[in-house]
Formats: structure tokens, sequence, C-alpha cells
């Protein structure tokens, strides 16, 4: 009986362990994730801190094989003021011959910078629908937070890096948002 038991529990910690481990990648920052915490959002957050250092925002796209869609970002890099809101765009467009539904993940590079990227408004985890040969503009709305000058190991860091995949979601059932934990 004890051996049974150990077995199902064992199993159902297997089966909890990625969406436990997306919402700690979530609520922490780590491995490039950026924080969803809503509290992070704050009027006082949202203003730009210390005008001299400027972090250069790069944006990267790729899309998977199994898409016929190009997908790129329309800027490739940006600077940005720790606390100041920035928007940009990634355009995509279908070369399918039918309607096609792809789902985007992200991530943040270097990873220790993704507890400070913080996004308001993007497209990823969200299905977007395009008709053969349409095109359309996905926002992506973000600031750092201003917390980044105050960490010693952000220091050295002057470039952060977006990076988006696009993926037939016929084929990627398994991606959906990440919640963050409610207080």
């Amino acid at each position: 009986m004890y051996a049974a038991a150990i077995f199902i529990s064992m199993l159902g910690l297997s089966y909890a362990a990625v969406p436990l481990y997306r919402l700690f990648c979530a609520s922490t920052g780590y491995s490039g994730t950026p924080v969803t915490d809503a509290n992070r959002f704050s009027k006082e957050r949202l203003v730009p801190h210390n005008e001299q250092r400027r972090i250069r925002i790069t944006f990267e796209s790729n899309t998977s094989d199994a898409l016929p869609w190009s997908f790129k970002p329309e800027l490739r890099e940006i600077y940005v003021v720790p606390g100041e809101t920035a928007l940009t765009f990634y355009k995509a467009k279908s070369k399918a011959k039918e309607d096609i539904v792809g789902i985007a993940t992200y991530n943040v590079t270097p990873h220790r910078a993704g507890s400070y990227f913080n996004k308001i408004q993007c497209f990823c985890f969200e299905e977007q629908r395009l008709e053969p040969q349409e095109d359309v503009d996905m926002p992506v709305f973000f600031f750092i937070d201003p917390d980044f000058l105050d960490d010693p190991y952000m220091k050295d860091v002057n470039t952060v890096t977006l990076s988006y995949t696009l993926f037939n979601a016929k084929y990627a059932k398994h991606l959906s948002p990440v919640q963050p934990p409610t207080a």
C-alpha cells in the first residue's frame, strides 16, 4: 500500500511539475521569463529614472516550420530608460492558402534581466487567426522596472533582447499563458 501511495503521489507530482514551474518562473523571473505580477504596474514604477542610463532593447522573431507565416519585428532595437514605457510592433503575414491560427511564446535574454522586463500588453499565448495573405501588426507594450538600476547584477547589462517564436496552434495545444499568483 505504501508503494502504491508513493507511486500515485509521484505520478501526480510529475503532472503538476510543468504548471508549477511556469508559475514559479512567472513570479520570480527565473530563466528569462518576464514577471507578470500586476503590482509592478503602479504609477510610481512607470516614471523614467536615471536619464543617463539607457538600455538597448533588441527584438528577434522566429517562426516554426509548421507555420507558413512571415513574422518580423517592425523595429530591430529601441533605447529606453528604466521606468519608461515603450510600444513596438511585430508584423505577421500569412502565406497559407487557408485560415491558420498561430500562437507565440517569448523569452528575454540575458535571463537575469527577465525579472525586470514587464509587459503591459502583448500577443503572446493568444491565438492569432490569419486568413490567406492577411497581415497584422501585433503590439508589445512594456517597460524595464526601475529596480533594474539598483541591482548589482545588472550593472553590466546594457542590452536586453525580447525574442518571440510563433507556432502553428494546431501543434501547440500545450501552450497557454502563465497565470500570476493571486495575493
